[in-house]
């Protein structure tokens, strides 16, 4: 309730005003202007279904004129299949129940018929009035024709990407699979080659092995990390409560190495436990912090940090480094699979691995993102959902 308007207020109404504003509110005339500008139809019926008022919009939607409908049954609006349930069905589930309007699609989908005899999906709000003893029924129709089209093609396109996804998965990995003996045969000899004829050859055929040494050795990388990519899709596991720390600390004693080479450390904060696949989880540490690791400035022992906070429903996580950093313009096509900023000679790897963070991630629910600026370091974002 609001406190009367103090003597001279300027906003203050006064007696006039308020009762040209009830007036207006009640005017037939400004009442009917709005039913008629309604962009959705407006259909009233009296208790025997009988058309009492047909605006513009209704026009536009039924393709009949007010005067053809006026007097008729409702019966003259629905589809043949719809006509002899609808006494006993329709009309009764708006109101059974309670005398309140019903929300526009808040009831079940229904179905309209045109004056072509094309029928349509509508979505109705029905009231029930009383004038002047009479039951009156005021039905708002919108026609959701496009919506339900596009509905359709969203929903056709989706599974057309489901289906392509889950064939490309499918594909990468029998490749792979299939791949991995006749690779491994070809690494075998070629070692075999070098450690029997180096030397004994002349330098050209010691270099013309070591390339085949080198290039098997990195066709098979390629494929362990595109089965390892494939899997994320094909082969997790379900989501139960996982207690990041001992993901942390598990994806930490692979990294034992590196740490040792590269005189690195990792500072770990207290981290939570979410709800995800733990072996996941472990390769998406375990390849944010080796990145942390390998990318590391000359002459500064590297150094990482983990840490996480509360972020809605989910948990916001951090990976932070001191090392040589990148363009921010490159943040999206670090996470694109073989997209690498560096050559192979300044730093090793497939391209794989960021890829592989990203699936991990998505698979959780959660996105992942970069910020980074030329040697002042990288911080990797990720969110997963609280357990």
């Amino acid at each position: 309730m609001t406190d009367p308007a103090a003597p001279g207020d300027p906003n203050a109404s006064s007696p006039a005003d308020r009762s040209f504003a009830a007036a207006v509110a009640h005017s037939p005339t400004l009442l009917a202007g709005i039913v008629q500008l309604a962009a959705d139809g407006i259909v009233s019926i009296d208790d025997e279904e009988r058309i009492h008022l047909f605006n513009a919009g209704a026009e536009e939607i039924f393709g009949y004129s007010a005067d053809e409908v006026i007097g008729q049954r409702l019966e003259l609006l629905l589809p043949e299949r719809f006509r002899a349930v609808h006494s006993a069905e329709h009309l009764p589930y708006f109101t059974r129940a309670h005398e309140s309007a019903r929300r526009m699609g808040a009831r079940r989908e229904v179905y309209g018929r045109r004056k072509n005899g094309d029928e349509f999906p509508a979505e109705v709000a029905i009231s029930k009035v009383s004038v002047d003893g009479r039951i009156m029924y005021n039905a708002v129709v919108r026609d959701v024709t496009a919506r339900k089209h596009y509905e359709a093609e969203l929903r056709a396109r989706g599974e057309a990407l489901e289906r392509s996804n889950a064939e490309l998965e499918q594909f990468a990995y029998v490749a792979s699979h299939d791949l991995q003996e006749p690779l491994r045969m070809v690494a075998s000899y070629t070692q075999l080659l070098a450690r029997r004829y180096e030397g004994k050859l002349d330098a050209q055929a010691d270099k013309y092995i070591h390339f085949a040494v080198d290039g098997a050795q990195r066709m098979q990388t390629l494929i362990n990390d595109l089965l390892a990519l494939s899997r994320v899709g094909t082969q997790g596991k379900p989501f139960r409560p996982v207690d990041v720390n001992e993901v942390v600390r598990r994806a930490l004693r692979w990294l034992d190495a590196a740490m040792a080479d590269s005189g690195g450390t990792v500072d770990v904060g207290p981290l939570p436990t979410v709800l995800g696949d733990a072996g996941q989880l472990e390769q998406l540490f375990q390849n944010l912090l080796a990145n942390a690791l390998k990318f590391r400035r000359p002459g500064v022992a590297p150094r990482a940090t983990v840490v996480a906070e509360p972020d809605g429903a989910s948990w916001r996580f951090a990976v932070r480094d001191n090392g040589i950093g990148f363009e921010q313009e490159f943040a999206e096509q670090i996470f694109v699979v073989f997209q690498r900023l560096h050559t192979r000679a300044e730093y090793d790897g497939t391209g794989v691995g960021l890829a592989i963070c990203k699936k991990i991630v998505e698979r959780h629910g959660g996105r992942i993102w970069a910020e980074s600026a030329p040697n002042e370091g990288t911080t990797f974002y990720f969110t997963l959902p609280r357990s």
